[in-house]
């Protein structure tokens, strides 16, 4: 026999257990991504007609390589929290989405490695 009340069996069920969350996080990320771009577009369009050694040079600037993890991390996070939105809401099937949610979280994932791995490259010199 269970004693509770309807509201204290249904709390933690549903929408709200992780939604909020993840609400939360994409606005935390887009808010994030407005300084971040905006110095991204302002650093790029200030160095178009550089050649390859000053561009080099510019992402080597240990300032420049922070903020560059930075956007690359906020903006696939942000990606990956958005896409799962959606596939959540307009995939049906559990079995499309599941496969969906797999096939984006390793896509990001990878993207995002990758991303980084590379400003690391150019940033230690490889």
């Amino acid at each position: 026999m269970d004693f509770r009340t309807p509201l204290a069996r249904v709390r933690g069920l549903g929408s709200a257990r992780d939604g909020t969350e993840r609400f939360i996080a994409q606005r935390m990320t887009a808010i994030a991504l407005v300084p971040l771009l905006i110095w991204f577009v302002a650093s790029i369009v200030s160095l178009v007609g550089a050649d390859y050694a000053t561009v080099k040079e510019w992402v080597s600037t240990p300032f420049v390589t922070v903020l560059l993890l930075l956007l690359l991390g906020a903006v696939f996070y942000h990606a990956q929290i958005g896409l799962h939105e959606v596939f959540e809401d307009y995939l049906h099937s559990d079995l499309v989405k599941t496969t969906a949610m797999v096939l984006m979280k390793f896509t990001i994932t990878t993207l995002g490695l990758f991303s980084a791995l590379a400003v690391l490259r150019i940033a230690l010199g490889g």
